[in-house]
Formats: C-alpha cells, sequence, structure tokens
C-alpha cells in the first residue's frame, strides 16, 4: 500500500527549503518580514512548520528571492501539497495540533525507531487495549464518550501505515509493558497475542528489554522517524515523545543523534526478535490467560 503525501511533511519540507533560500540569500529574519511587510514571528513559524503558508504568499516569497526556473515550479508544488489536508484534519476538535503533527510525520516516515516503557505503542494497539488507555484520560481532564470513541478510531487508522510501501520499523518495548495491566485479562491476552502476530510482518524488527537485563539508558518513551531523500528536498530525522494527548517534538542534529545512540544501544541489550516473540508468548500464558481457560472450562 503506498499512502499519498502528508501535507504535514511537506509543510516541514517546503519550511526546510525557505530557510536554506533565506541563509543562503544572506537575509535575515527580520529582513525579510520588513520587506514583505510582514511580522517576524510570521517568518519563524513558518521556517519552524509551525504554521503553514497559502501558495500565494510562497509566491511573494520567492519573488523576493528572485527564484526561478524548475526550483520555483518544484517549491509552488510543495506549497499546494501542504495546503491539502490530511485524513486526521477529519478530527480536528478531538486532536491536539501536536498529536496532528505526530499523525502527519506518521504518515510519511520512511523509518521508526520507537522505545516505549509504558504502554504498547500505539501502531501495535489492539482496539480494546486502546480503549481502556484513552478512556483513562478522563481521570484528568473530562473527555465525552463520542471523544473517546474518536480518538480510538483514529488509533488504528494510524494502524494503517503497518502496510505502507517501503515502511521498516524497529520497536522495543519494555518488558514491564507486558506485564502492566491495561484492561482485564482478556484485554492483555488478546494484546498480547497481537504482538505476536505483527512480529511476523516482515519490515518490523520487534524486541522485548527484559527486566533483569543491564539497564544503561533511562528516560521516556520516544519514536524517531526517519525520511528518505527525494527530489523535494531532505528532511532531517525527527524524534517525537508522547504525552498523554499531546506530544513534543525535538529537532536539529544533537537531539536526533543522541535518541540515536540510546535506540541503539536499548536495542542491543533487548531480546533477539525470536526470543523476544517467545518472550511475549510465555508471558500471555502465564500471567493473562486466566479468563480464557475458565472460559473454555
Amino acid at each position: 500500500m503506498t499512502a499519498p503525501a502528508s501535507p504535514t511533511v511537506r509543510r516541514r519540507r517546503l519550511a526546510a527549503e525557505l530557510r536554506g533560500i533565506r541563509e543562503h540569500k544572506g537575509k535575515s529574519g527580520d529582513a525579510v518580514a520588513a520587506a514583505l511587510r510582514w511580522s517576524p514571528s510570521k517568518i519563524s513559524r513558518y521556517e519552524r512548520a509551525r504554521t503553514g503558508l497559502l501558495p500565494r504568499e510562497v509566491e511573494r516569497l520567492l519573488d523576493y528571492y528572485q527564484i526561478t526556473g524548475p526550483r520555483r515550479a518544484l517549491l509552488l508544488e510543495l506549497a499546494r501539497d501542504a495546503a491539502q489536508k490530511g485524513w486526521w484534519e477529519e478530527y480536528g476538535d478531538s486532536l491536539s495540533d501536536d498529536y496532528k503533527q505526530f499523525i502527519g510525520l506518521e504518515h510519511e516516515a520512511t523509518s521508526m525507531a520507537i522505545w516505549h516503557v509504558d504502554v504498547v505503542t500505539g501502531l501495535l494497539q489492539t482496539q480494546g487495549y486502546a480503549r481502556h488507555i484513552i478512556s483513562s484520560y478522563s481521570r484528568v481532564e473530562p473527555v465525552t464518550p463520542g471523544m473517546i470513541g474518536r480518538m480510538v478510531s483514529v488509533r488504528m487508522r494510524r494502524q494503517q501505515v503497518l502496510s505502507r510501501e517501503g515502511l521498516q520499523l524497529s520497536v522495543v518495548l519494555d518488558e514491564s509493558v507486558l506485564r502492566r495491566r491495561i484492561g482485564d485479562e482478556s484485554v492483555m491476552y488478546e494484546q498480547l497475542q497481537r504482538l505476536v502476530k505483527e512480529a511476523d510482518r516482515p519490515n518490523l524488527t520487534l524486541q522485548v528489554l527484559p527486566l533483569d537485563a543491564q539497564h544503561t539508558v533511562f528516560g521516556e518513551s520516544f519514536v524517531i522517524f526517519g525520511f528518505r531523500a527525494d527530489s523535494d528536498a531532505m528532511l532531517e530525522d525527527v524524534v517525537s515523545t508522547e504525552h498523554m494527548r499531546s506530544s513534543v517534538t525535538l529537532e536539529g542534529e544533537r537531539e536526533t543523534y543522541l535518541h540515536r545512540i540510546a535506540f541503539e544501544t536499548i536495542a542491543q541489550t533487548a531480546l533477539d526478535p525470536a526470543r523476544s516473540r517467545a518472550l511475549i508468548l510465555e508471558t500471555a500464558e502465564s500471567y493473562w490467560s486466566g479468563t480464557w481457560r475458565r472460559a473454555s472450562a
């Protein structure tokens, strides 16, 4: 399955290109803003992809920078793509801007390195498991049943990327995730069986970091999104950390490099995929199969 381009990623690529042009021209953000009668904050926001630019605004910038020919045509095409809406915009009333950005990155990343220390990563959650997690948000802030349903739908729809052509995933889960009760025994049993099934995907490497392993990296869960260079522009890796209904995005060579090292260290310490699969199965049977056994009896 080949997914349509993500407007979030196109916006980031466009922002990177326009920032590079400004720097190459030796212009400051304040100088560009003054010339176009924009606020300096507007330049800052679009160059960091916090907000988008309308195609006609991109044209004004390219006129100012004197960009013509094929590069101008490419950038205007990026601007038109960036102005489109992703499917997640349909759920705008239920999703924070940070979370929509997270989904947009996920939608077009060519690789993901995922470390989860508390719960199963959203891309591998069953509907029952996801519903229990999302329902728990109401303990912190009011969440209507309808909103819970929409957020579960979003999480399930996100999982379509698992079958996307060219995507490679590396997932490491802390063993505590396998033992942490989310819902009842049947929910946990179904979730662990789902992990076993997904581990057979050729584009997914699933590992478990056992509790008795030597832990040398401590910190919260994170996702490293990788993007392949193409004819549009080169987009650097992005690190995102999820917090409840939102996320925090980290960029820059230093941040992504440090998280890459952390992930590689965790993956090297974790069990290999075959042993991880065996541990997941063993945990499912020893911890969570009670309900199923009683039902069979």
